[in-house]
């Protein structure tokens, strides 16, 4: 099972000829290898960021359904093991040992249940080496202090700053809606203008408003707080303090899990998040709000929704 990020399979695709010579180099070197082994071995490849790129589960479930094992007691999942070079290990300089480029192959052994050991490990019998993962989700369930948040204005513009994936919408459906907020997201209106132009029409009907985008810098929030000094009205921050990875984590859970995506929300590429954090200044009161609250990412969801969001997803 290998992540193959480097091949494109679209008959569309601008490098076509490319495309082509490093899908016909990789079918080459596999075909090699297996003619070497002579073992009875299946080969599943994800060139995609979907659902099979591990360390998600999708080319595991695929393996049980093209093998008809897709009862729970056809696997012996206590004596199954997976071997990849992916682990996390931290390597040290003194000894020559690299580290490993990620941690996708342990984290994918673990999503399954099954034993992770690396290739000195099983081949060579070698003690496990330490390693570390950059992101483990386990970490931020029940980890974060409740948000008490209340309506302190008959009018006013509540004001969202926060990367893509760090539960701003969530919250918007959760505490702000009930309160009678209406939304305001460039996602659907497509322009700044527009944005500006629809909130400053729901204050002049007497509709409080949130502004549901990312809003990183004080450039893009002073054109909020200069509509809502326009206005005569107070703008309040809601400051979403998620770091990237948890962001990234939330984003492909959200985008792969259909019953946890009312939205039908497509994956961001990674430039979404590294573009936000290249940008992002922290909402500082002088900008001219109000207040400012700080929310912490918590999960909110069914039992089997937070099964899902346990397991790595990037």
């Amino acid at each position: 099972m290998s992540n193959q990020g480097g091949i494109s399979l679209k008959s569309d695709s601008k490098s076509l000829k490319s495309d082509l010579k490093r899908l016909g180099d990789f079918k080459r070197k596999v075909t090699a290898v297996f003619t070497q082994l002579d073992l009875p071995i299946s080969i599943y490849a994800a060139t995609s960021r979907d659902r099979f790129r591990k360390p998600r589960t999708g080319m595991w479930e695929q393996l049980l359904e093209d093998f008809n094992l897709t009862a729970a007691h056809q696997v012996d999942l206590d004596t199954s093991f997976f071997v990849g070079d992916a682990g996390g290990r931290t390597g040290h300089s003194s000894g020559g040992v690299s580290k490993d480029h990620s941690c996708c192959d342990r984290d994918f052994a673990t999503n399954v249940g099954i034993k992770f050991l690396t290739p000195e490990e099983y081949f060579l019998e070698e003690e496990p080496k330490p390693f570390v993962r950059e992101f483990d989700p386990a970490k931020y369930i029940n980890n974060a202090t409740s948000v008490v948040f209340s309506k302190q204005n008959p009018l006013d513009v509540i004001l969202f700053c926060g990367s893509p994936g760090a539960g701003k919408s969530t919250f918007y459906w959760n505490y702000l809606k009930p309160l009678g907020y209406e939304r305001i997201n460039q996602d659907i209106l497509k322009t700044r203008e527009r944005c500006l132009k629809k909130a400053a029409e729901l204050i002049k009907e007497e509709t409080p408003v949130v502004v549901d985008n990312t809003n990183p810098d004080p450039d893009t929030r002073a054109h909020w707080v200069k509509l809502a000094r326009n206005l005569d009205v107070p703008i309040r921050c809601i400051h979403f303090t998620a770091s990237l990875r948890l962001c990234e984590h939330n984003d492909a859970v959200r985008s792969l899990n259909e019953t946890m995506n009312p939205e039908k929300r497509t994956m961001l590429p990674r430039l979404a998040f590294t573009g936000f954090a290249s940008r992002y200044r922290e909402p500082k009161l002088e900008e001219g709000f109000q207040d400012i609250t700080k929310v912490d990412f918590m999960f909110q969801g069914t039992a089997e929704e937070e099964t899902i969001w346990r397991k790595f997803w990037i």
